[in-house]
């Protein structure tokens, strides 16, 4: 009875160790998670500082060499411009829809494979049990 008791403080001392290290990254996720959004948010306003400062400065230029511009020209490509935004606006948000629908499944098979774990665990549980009555009933039979 010793060994199976050693054993079963094995694998206690196992379980409560890699709990442990589970535990310890979960600590750590909302600062990962924060700091994640905080890089996302300076991205996005370095991109508008770029795109501000690039169209300031192409406006001065052009003004300062008084080049005409051809209105026919300028709403074509004023319309363009829309068109094209308008379209990757839309691309973006199917894309992200795509995004958060792979992640909302990925949760969902996670659900689904923790509950097949744990019907696994019972199943096998099931097994040993069976298996130690059998034997206890044929260690039983040979004492006779």
């Amino acid at each position: 009875m010793g060994s199976k008791t050693n054993s079963n403080e094995i694998y206690d001392t196992l379980r409560e160790n890699l709990v442990k290290v589970v535990d310890e990254m979960a600590k750590i996720q909302p600062q990962f998670s924060q700091s994640i959004s905080n890089l996302q948010i300076d991205y996005i306003q370095t991109a508008k500082n770029i795109i501000q400062n690039t169209i300031s400065t192409q406006k001065q230029f052009i003004s300062s060499w008084n080049i005409p511009a051809d209105q026919p020209y300028t709403e074509q490509i004023a319309r363009q411009s829309t068109e094209v935004t308008n379209n990757t606006i839309k691309a973006v948000g199917i894309n992200n829809q795509l995004a958060i629908n792979a992640l909302d499944a990925a949760r969902e098979n996670l659900k689904i494979y923790n509950r097949t774990i744990d019907a696994v665990t019972d199943f096998n549980s099931n097994i040993v049990k069976a298996w130690e009555s059998f034997f206890s009933v044929q260690q039983y039979n040979f004492s006779k």
